[in-house]
């Protein structure tokens, strides 16, 4: 026994490898290796030319992926569980058909357009059945939703409709010929929004462009969420305080409701808000009893038991409070046949069904991506996009509202355990039957328990607002996402929110993406691994190697900031010169470039030329430090030797505080890991070409380390290679190109310690045709 524990102690003690290779560069490794294309993004990939002849051929792999892309119901249809779904299935449908039928009755209120009730219920069922067989969440239950209802409303109030419903819950006189017409044309307006909100989603998904609801982070979705449940809440005051008000349109409309609601709430009806405090506090405990079936919980059917018990005791007993009955029994027509919808008033509402076609999506779309991520699943964006406009195509026939989901019907779906559409499917049965046989029999329902169901079940969006802290520490870019969304679609509404929102966000990841992130790194001692040193300890930085990752892609947005980190790590230090042509009034400037060496002392070593005018005058201050600027050609095509000259304006030698360190321990070699970065755009790439040059120029040679092909490939597309710049510069990892300096340096090192002139040599020298000065500085 004490053998096999020594075998075990020998096993885990820790696994040394060696490599032995050369240094490889990207130059020699592509040679090496016969790369096959000269770019992976600019090479032409010969063809060879065979004569073909056009072939059609009849796959059934293929055609089962069209149909069932085409008609997910198939999806789960063919795999469907009975033993293990059906039963939760029946019980989701019963709770959310039972659900629906107050919900299709109350729908006047908010509207104040008295759709016929067989129409809204007939609208209703077509829209489920449509949403089953075309659409790919499992727990949507689609339906008319409040805030959408109320945008038709405004449509109608704008384009000068008038409200049938007065807001002290009366009716219009239905007798008078005018009135009537005037009712007539505000349906067949509503039936013209709605269809045409279904052609532009239709449209829209036909065209593949739901993938945009793909670059929405999931923080705008649950702040969307949580606004668009507060904004369902103050739409439920009318149920629970019985009374009716003129509902403000327009920015803080929330804000303008709830104010009006405070005003009239001492006319608020006291049996409406008992019955809604009692049915809360029952919803509430139902959460805690559990009922386990093959040992599986099932949420308790409260909604369910609260719906049809409420309803029988309003039946037999007179409760004073607020119910649909009144409404209904009021409205003009219970049923209009269906008809295509009118199509020459198009160009009126073309804007207003754009933006109901956008909310109605990303809603539904929205809420699917939520239970999609709770029980594993996937849903896909442009299918979703087509079923939602085939369910609101449909609903125009019916003069009925634009469709999406139905968040409280949702909520019950999912958590009493529906698994399937099936569960829609069964619920929009029962709903379509009750309301056919039994629908006086709901009329009687209070509208204060309708308003506790939807209350509740808004709850479970409303608890996001407990992710505030955690994205305070975690992350406050989507924090302040967050904010701004809840903030805006509050405010402004689900609409106009939404799209301040979505600009919002893409600007915060835009420049999130764009931000450059620069580290320092240093080698972990007798290793070959590189890490940030003012991260790790142990980390210690290379004498004369400056090692620079670069954590992000290199664009436009960030190159300044990437161009000014390394120069406020490595002073850049070309030297302009003043000279004076006795000719000519007009002066040149020649340029002679400093260039540091170290020795063995660590002392640097430094030559300038500059003219006898200039040094007399900057004498006292050589003393100090030497003013310089950089060079306005830098970076150009040719690489310049350290004595090539141009005609630009002359400047000051100038040397700052921070520039004096540096002499102290000079650089010979700046490498860039590119290990990170994903792609280098067009300019960013000139903008590393004048790097290379620049540096060179001072004689500080700059290479990449670990740089991924495709880079390599845009570099070659966008002629960032020539005489100076080679792929003899790039190594395949990062301590390839750190052996690569420290070697060449020190050959570099060996030739100036053999033909170093002594400053004797140096005070000898004969000058040139204008009169120089050399300073040496040790």
């Amino acid at each position: 026994m004490e053998l096999d524990d020594d075998i075990v102690r020998a096993d885990r003690q820790p696994t040394v490898y060696r490599v032995q290779r050369e240094i490889q560069t990207e130059e020699h490794f592509q040679t090496y290796f016969e790369r096959n294309l000269s770019s992976t993004l600019c090479g032409e990939i010969q063809i060879p030319r065979v004569h073909r002849r056009l072939q059609c051929s009849f796959s059934w792999g293929r055609f089962r992926k069209i149909i069932l892309k085409l008609f997910p119901v198939l999806n789960w249809l063919f795999s469907y569980r009975f033993r293990e779904w059906l039963l939760r299935d029946i019980h989701a449908g019963l709770s959310v058909g039972m659900f629906q039928i107050p919900q299709g009755l109350l729908g006047v209120l908010l509207t104040r357009l008295p759709l016929p009730i067989i129409n809204g219920f007939y609208s209703a069922f077509c829209c489920s059945m449509t949403y089953v067989i075309f659409g790919t969440s499992h727990h949507i239950s689609i339906g008319s939703f409040s805030i959408l209802n109320a945008m038709v409303a405004n449509i109608l109030k704008t384009l000068n409709f008038n409200q049938i419903l007065s807001s002290n819950g009366s009716l219009a006189n239905f007798s008078d010929p005018a009135f009537m017409k005037n009712y007539m044309e505000a349906l067949t307006l509503t039936a013209s929004t709605t269809f045409l909100t279904g052609i532009i989603q239709l449209l829209l998904g036909c065209s593949c462009l739901g993938f945009i609801t793909t670059y929405l982070p999931k923080t705008l979705i649950d702040a969307y969420l949580t606004a668009a449940a507060l904004h369902v809440i103050v739409s439920q005051f009318t149920f629970i305080f019985g009374i009716i008000i003129d509902f403000h349109k327009g920015p803080l409309d929330i804000f303008y409701n709830l104010f009006h609601y405070f005003l009239v709430l001492p006319k608020a009806n006291a049996t409406s808000i008992l019955l809604f405090l009692v049915c809360v506090v029952m919803l509430r405990v139902s959460k805690y009893i559990k009922i386990t079936y093959k040992h599986s919980p099932i949420a308790f059917p409260m909604e369910l038991l609260l719906i049809i018990t409420v309803t029988i005791i309003s039946n037999r007993i007179h409760l004073h409070a607020e119910s649909s009955r009144v409404v209904v029994n009021m409205i003009p027509h219970r049923f209009l046949p269906p008809t295509p919808p009118d199509l020459s008033n198009l160009n009126k509402i073309i804007f207003h069904a754009f933006s109901l076609a956008i909310v109605s999506y990303f809603l539904l779309v929205f809420v699917g991506k939520r239970y999609a991520s709770l029980h594993n699943y996937n849903i896909a964006s442009n299918q979703e996009l087509i079923a939602v406009g085939l369910c609101n195509i449909s609903s125009s026939f019916f003069k009925s509202f634009a469709v999406s989901c139905a968040l409280s019907g949702t909520v019950i779906q999912e958590k009493t355990g529906g698994r399937t559409q099936l569960a829609a499917a069964i619920g929009a049965s029962i709903m379509l039957v009750f309301v056919l046989k039994l629908r006086y029999f709901f009329q009687a329902m209070p509208n204060g328990v309708l308003a506790a169901i939807v209350v509740v079940n808004m709850l479970p969006f409303l608890e996001k607002f407990l992710d505030i802290p955690t994205l305070w520490r975690q992350d406050k870019y989507h924090l302040v996402i967050w904010l701004v969304t809840f903030a805006a679609v509050l405010c402004l509404g689900l609409d106009v929110g939404l799209a301040i929102s979505m600009g919002c966000t893409f600007f915060i990841i835009t420049v999130r993406s764009h931000r450059m992130k620069m580290v320092v790194l240093g080698q972990i001692p007798n290793m070959n691994i590189y890490r940030s040193l003012s991260v790790y300890r142990a980390a210690m930085e290379i004498e004369g190697v400056k090692i620079f990752q670069c954590c992000s892609s290199i664009s436009f947005a960030n190159m300044k900031h990437f161009k000014n980190y390394l120069l406020s790590k490595i002073p850049y230090t070309e030297k302009l010169v003043k000279r004076h042509d006795p000719g000519s009034g007009s002066s040149s400037s020649s340029v002679n470039l400093v260039h540091w060496s170290k020795y063995g002392d660590r002392s640097s070593h430094r030559t300038l030329l500059v003219g006898a005018a200039q040094a007399q005058s900057a004498s006292p201050g050589l003393k100090t430090g030497l003013e310089t600027e950089k060079s306005q050609d830098e970076g150009k095509g040719a690489c310049l030797s350290s004595g090539s000259a141009t005609d630009n304006s002359s400047v000051l030698l100038h040397q700052e505080e921070e520039q004096k360190t540096h002499l102290l321990s000079p650089v010979h070699t700046i490498i860039l890991d590119f290990s990170m970065v994903q792609f280098v755009d067009l300019q960013a790439s000139d903008l590393l070409r004048q790097i290379f040059h620049m540096f060179h120029n001072i004689g500080i040679t700059v290479l990449i380390a670990s740089c991924h092909f495709s880079v390599i490939a845009i570099f070659e597309k966008n002629d960032f290679f020539d005489s100076c710049i080679t792929k003899e510069r790039f190594f395949l990892t990062l301590h390839d190109a750190v052996l690569a300096a420290l070697e060449k340096h020190q050959r570099q090192d060996e030739l100036e310690l053999a033909n170093r002139p002594t400053e004797r040599e140096f005070t000898q020298e004969p000058f040139a045709e204008q009169q120089k000065v050399l300073v040496v500085l040790y």
